[in-house]
């Protein structure tokens, strides 16, 4: 059996979670979120504990009780206390703006960019040059702070471009005659 699936999860206070046939549905304070379980997989509620079980041996199945194990636990750290990607742009010129739902950003190409949040993700801009993407879905918002990076990716020879806070840029050389 996966090592990962052996790992109960506990559930937090103020967090609820209904199991169905095929799907979980967790709420908490910051949110809810549904996910459907392979139909490989069982899932069991023992007091403040929820077991994964492949319900057979074969390799498949091992793999996917493992990998809802994984899913099903980012969803209840999502739901009581969320996620967050901080993004910074470096280059002349670049800003962001932050309005509602939508994220300006100018990032020296002929037109500003852009861009609708979807459900359940916020961004935040405390200053000019720095992005917060938080929410209590990991997925989506690892998926918009990928894509906010993929407008202007970082380039080795000066840097310029959106990274993320932590992202180190190996830098190369300018070519010599």
């Amino acid at each position: 059996m996966s090592r990962i699936a052996k790992k109960p999860i506990s559930i937090p206070k103020g967090i609820e979670v209904s199991l169905a046939k095929n799907s979980i549905a967790i709420k908490g304070p910051k949110g809810s979120l549904n996910h459907s379980i392979h139909y490989k997989v069982s899932v069991e509620q023992k007091d403040k504990l929820l077991e994964f079980k492949a319900k057979s041996t074969d390799k498949e199945a091992n793999a996917l009780a493992g990998t809802t194990r994984a899913l099903v636990a980012n969803m209840v750290t999502g739901v009581s206390k969320g996620f967050e990607r901080k993004l910074e742009l470096v280059g002349v010129g670049f800003r962001a703006l932050a309005k509602g739902k939508v994220l300006g950003l100018t990032l020296g190409f002929s037109h500003p960019v852009e861009l609708a949040m979807p459900e359940g993700v916020s961004v935040q801009t405390p200053s000019q040059t720095e992005i917060i993407v938080s929410g209590s879905d990991k997925q989506a918002v690892g998926l918009v702070a990928a894509k906010i990076r993929a407008f202007r990716p970082p380039e080795p020879y000066k840097g310029k471009g959106v990274r993320y806070s932590n992202e180190t840029i190996i830098r190369k050389e300018t070519k010599k005659k």
